[in-house]
């Protein structure tokens, strides 16, 4: 039965980075459940040693850390670059519609597109300012998905090193 959960908790692991990029699905959160199986179920490390209580809770930690910061880098990176919150909102739907109409590089292209039309058109900014902003709004998803995925990666290091 233990490497049913074994079994689980990388798949969990796995999920969880696909989750840090792909709009949508909370990738840390599913890895963290991964690293509470390993608690659970799992072996132990190349010592002989098993998962103590305080990584677990580190790793809880720096999973809601990383979940809160998620919504606050990406505005504030828009902000940064004087964009509003439809920039923000252009690149988000742009990713989706980069997800939808899987272009070369879609996801970026459309994100990008996204920003700069929400920002041109709602936010009524010339050009330039539209194209820093959806810069902005860009860079912001880059940073909060680059976050969520060294948490799961890190999750995932160690439900492998537990096993």
């Amino acid at each position: 039965m233990n490497t049913v959960f074994i079994v689980l908790a990388v798949i969990l692991g796995v999920v969880g980075i696909i989750g840090s990029i792909v709009p949508g699905l909370p990738g840390p959160p599913i890895s963290w459940v991964g690293i509470l199986l390993m608690y659970f179920f799992g072996g132990t490390n190349g010592a002989g040693e098993p998962m103590s209580l305080t990584l677990l809770f580190v790793l809880l930690g720096v999973t809601i850390l990383v979940s809160v910061l998620d919504y606050f880098v990406p505005a504030w990176f828009t902000k940064l670059t004087g964009g509003s919150k439809y920039a923000s909102w252009g690149a988000i739907l742009g990713l989706f519609a980069g997800l939808i109409f899987p272009l070369p590089f879609g996801m970026v292209v459309t994100s990008l597109l996204a920003a700069f039309l929400a920002e041109l058109l709602f936010a009524g900014k010339d050009a330039g300012s539209s194209l820093k902003a959806s810069f902005g709004a860009f860079l912001g998803f880059l940073s909060g998905t680059g976050i969520k995925l060294i948490a799961s990666a890190v999750m995932l290091y160690y439900i492998i090193v537990f096993i």
